[in-house]
């Protein structure tokens, strides 16, 4: 739950303006004017005058109306990150958003709150390259972009999610469900936060992030990718080759497989190759067949294979440290680390800490923040609450 106020007093907004946030709000949540009415024990005639701006709304409302659409009460009173309105403006008002689309917006928020209210986590502009128009040109970029992430040349692209935030990318991991999207990304004033479907594949998930790296790289405002790897064409074809290449650059991936199929059947070298770069064997079938080192029955071969625990012993594959890169929920060091030090310097109260860290902790994990000589911890009603101005958020 993260319905509790923040520190909302100094907000001045029109009954008009806040009424068609409201409604925005329903909207994207999918829901009917009954629907919520009935939700926040009011009738719909009343609610349906809040949204026209025809009624005075209530703080308790306002709290059970952002409890009732699983958002915060701010948030009816902020104007959404500028590529978020964008996205909206494109989009039908009448079509509920995605799970994905509520979820990227939360974390453009929460990260934006958190510059907001201490500069931190401090994200470097992420690079702006301007979109190729051929599968060559964009090669090149996925060498550049692994320079900048600090990969030597004869790196495998281990630990992406941790170097992203190096060129200013914020990788974030939920379990979104089998029925969402793989992944989505939003540009920040400064830098890009990415969302990633943590209920996919190993393999799935982290070319999801190297396309999502794309979208970011490419400064494409924001992207709902409900799949990967499957376009043939366009810009989105583009993005999956650069994913393709960030992950299994041409000069490195000719080397290994060359090492890999000494001597040995296109099964086992397909084996060792996904197991060197981490990645899946659709994904390597696809590479491989794009730079024509194989046959599409050889690629249909490489796809159909499956990795087995004979297969750990016999070529001592050795899990890679990060195979639970972007599972399920993880969130990025440098923003777990912002939240921890708002929390530490009494910015923030425990529930906004946990709050902020989307529940993949508990109270009980987080830190004793320092309380100064004479001065008891506040705290904060049961239920959360709102924060009087100049307090924690």
């Amino acid at each position: 739950m993260y319905t509790h106020c923040a520190n909302i007093a100094h907000v001045v907004l029109s009954r008009e303006e806040l009424g068609h946030r409201i409604a925005e709000a329903r909207n994207s949540a999918g829901l009917t004017q009954q629907q919520r009415a009935d939700a926040v024990g009011m009738d719909r005639t009343g609610l349906v005058r809040i949204e026209n701006g025809g009624r005075r709304t209530t703080v308790l409302e306002l709290v059970r109306l952002a409890e009732a659409l699983q958002t915060r009460v701010e948030w009816f009173m902020q104007e959404a990150p500028p590529s978020v309105v964008s996205h909206r403006n494109a989009s039908d008002p009448r079509q509920p958003s995605p799970a994905i689309d509520r979820m990227v917006e939360r974390v453009a928020r929460e990260v934006e709150f958190l510059l907001e209210l201490d500069g931190h986590p401090k994200l470097p502009a992420s690079p702006k390259f301007e979109m190729p128009n051929n599968a060559s040109e964009m090669e090149g970029y996925a060498i550049k972009t692994r320079k900048l992430l600090g990969y030597e040349p004869t790196e495998p692209t281990t630990g992406l999610s941790e170097r992203a935030a190096k060129i200013g990318i914020l990788a974030f991991s939920f379990p979104l469900g089998k029925e969402a999207a793989d992944g989505a990304s939003l540009l920040l004033t400064s830098g890009c936060v990415a969302v990633v479907n943590g209920n996919r594949g190993f393999g799935r998930r982290r070319f999801t992030l190297a396309h999502e790296l794309g979208h970011c790289v490419f400064a494409d405002e924001y992207s709902v990718d409900w799949q990967v790897a499957v376009h043939v064409e366009g810009r989105e074809a583009l993005i999956d080759r650069f994913a393709s290449a960030l992950l299994l650059p041409e000069a490195l991936l000719r080397t290994s497989l060359l090492e890999a199929s000494q001597d040995e059947s296109l099964r086992t070298a397909a084996v060792v190759t996904a197991s060197k770069f981490q990645v899946g064997m659709s994904t390597l079938a696809r590479r491989l067949k794009e730079l024509d080192l194989v046959s599409h029955d050889q690629a249909g071969q490489v796809r159909s294979v499956r990795t087995t625990r004979a297969d750990i012993i016999d070529f001592a594959l050795v899990p890679p440290p990060d195979s639970q890169e972007l599972n399920q929920a993880e969130l990025p060091r440098p923003y777990e680390k912002a939240v921890l030090d708002a929390y530490r310097q009494d910015r923030i109260s425990a529930a906004r800490a946990t709050d902020l860290l989307f529940d993949t902790w508990d109270e009980a994990d987080l830190p004793e923040p320092p309380t100064p000589a004479g001065r008891e911890r506040p705290t904060l009603p049961a239920g959360g609450g709102c924060v009087p101005h100049g307090k924690r958020r």
